[in-house]
């Protein structure tokens, strides 16, 4: 069922309740999630850390890759969530933040399988947040306030000409092979020909450590080859191509297969 995100309102939701009581289901067909800097390095000890292009706004994205592709998670299996980390775009599902006028608000998927009668009440009945209410707030302004740190240190990752198109060549045991586009990495040779003044800089902010955790996730590429031995096209090698072209080259908005 598509989404429907609307503004959380306690007249119109006062009766909701969310169901806690569940695998993460609503996440198997998920194969990319957003990843901010606050969880960068949890991120990295699980599964691999990509950019992405917005195609129509030109923008950058930093994504967590669940699966190679589109609807298949390789990190859900047998009806429960198989990493150690799970991203925090999945988990303050079915909330969001998103502009609500001249400000932020918090959202709620109307559709989600997980909201209705049962579970959690999302207010009380004098229509005040309920505790587990207040603590889902509680992680979406963590969300809202590490997504805008990202953005910037995406910027300066953008500004000084960090990123490079590259292509994951797949082989799959049964002799399949697919080509994934449409990503961006860090080039490490450019990372260390950085000035000491700009390196410095980097350090200072925080962004020099973000950067070399996000070039180390890309070994969770093999944990991809692993998971994926448990799903019914088992990978035996992914490779990463670095691509002709640099950071102003115009690949899909999101990995896709060839």
């Amino acid at each position: 069922m598509k989404t429907n995100y609307v503004p959380l309102d306690k007249n119109k939701h006062g009766a909701l309740k969310i169901n806690t009581k569940h695998g993460f289901e609503f996440a198997k067909e998920t194969h990319l999630a957003s990843a901010t800097l606050k969880e960068f390095a949890q991120i990295a000890s699980c599964m691999p850390i990509a950019f992405i292009k917005d195609q129509p706004k030109g923008s950058f994205h930093t994504i967590a890759m669940l699966g190679l592709e589109q609807n298949s998670n390789l990190y859900f299996h047998d009806d429960k969530w198989q990493g150690h980390v799970m991203p925090l775009n999945i988990q303050r599902y079915p909330f969001d933040v998103r502009p609500d006028g001249d400000k932020l608000g918090v959202f709620i998927d109307e559709n989600s399988p997980i909201v209705g009668e049962e579970g959690e009440s999302l207010f009380t009945e004098e229509g005040e947040p309920s505790e587990f209410l207040k603590n889902r707030q509680e992680l979406l302004g963590e969300v809202a306030n590490s997504e805008m740190a990202t953005q910037r240190f995406i910027a300066r990752v953008v500004e000084l000409g960090l990123l490079d198109t590259v292509q994951l060549n797949v082989q799959y045991t049964m002799g399949e092979t697919r080509n994934v586009t449409g990503i961006y990495a860090i080039n490490e040779k450019r990372v260390n020909e950085l000035s000491d003044e700009v390196s410095l800089e980097l350090k200072k902010n925080g962004f020099l450590g973000a950067i070399y955790t996000v070039m180390l996730s890309m070994a969770q590429l093999n944990r991809m080859v692993q998971l994926s031995n448990a799903s019914d096209k088992p990978i035996a090698a992914i490779q990463m191509q670095l691509l002709a072209g640099s950071e102003n080259a115009a690949p899909e908005a999101a990995p896709a297969a060839e």
